[in-house]
């Protein structure tokens, strides 16, 4: 018995803990810039021969300095309930079980939110553990964090080409400007290439791409302004 009521009271104390510093963590990210993700040591230990001399191209802005068509470019093309959710797209995730119940898959179940959680906090590969850890993740950061400093989080530090993270990094990359200057045009090519950065390219773009930056820039002007404010307006 004593044996058991130590090692209930380690996995207790570790528990506790693990808490404790998920908490501190996603606090501290209110305010500090995010300076590494798993992603960029995993992509890089992976295949170092993609990255440039560096390691990675990572350059820190504040939202302000991302140009508004970015922001609502990636609204639209991978969540455009960002601003009413409190974290969980529930149709959508009730969608993606339903097509994956018929061996079907289907793009958009995971939000934003769920999207930076993931990659500021876990691994990519996919497990329940991983996929209860993003909840967790996602859950706090809707709690502690504004939609704008989500968003900002997002643009900062998701992968947009070979060694390329974040808004920045990826207008000079495939435009040769800063994030500020984005175009509409620019910066739906840009979410267009999301799903799978490393396989397509912003610059010259696929017809695939085309097709997508075109859904996307249309997509833009029925939504309307950005507001992240006020949950009703869209």
């Amino acid at each position: 018995m004593k044996v058991i009521k130590r090692i209930f009271k380690i996995l207790f104390k570790t528990l506790f803990w693990a808490f404790v510093a998920s908490v501190f963590i996603v606090v501290v990210f209110k305010w500090v810039p995010v300076p590494i993700t798993p992603l960029m040591l995993i992509r890089h230990t992976q295949d170092p021969s993609k990255q440039n001399h560096e390691g990675w191209e990572h350059d820190w802005v504040p939202i302000e300095s991302i140009s508004t068509n970015l922001q609502l470019a990636v609204i639209c093309s991978e969540d455009q309930l960002f601003v009413k959710h409190n974290g969980f797209d529930i149709e959508a995730i009730e969608k993606a079980f339903d097509n994956n119940k018929k061996g079907k898959n289907i793009r958009g179940a995971s939000t934003i939110s769920q999207q930076t959680a993931k990659n500021v906090f876990l691994w990519p590969s996919r497990s329940w553990l991983r996929k209860g850890l993003e909840a967790y993740f996602t859950f706090l950061i809707e709690l502690v964090w504004s939609k704008e400093r989500i968003m900002e989080v997002y643009l900062n530090s998701i992968e947009m080409g070979p060694g390329i993270y974040g808004a920045e990094a990826a207008s000079h990359y495939w435009f040769k400007k800063s994030a500020a200057n984005l175009t509409r045009q620019e910066a739906a090519t840009i979410a267009a290439i999301l799903p799978s950065p490393l396989r397509y390219r912003a610059n010259p773009a696929t017809p695939y791409i085309q097709g997508r930056k075109t859904w996307i820039v249309n997509q833009m002007y029925f939504y309307g302004p950005l507001n992240y404010n006020n949950k009703n307006d869209q």
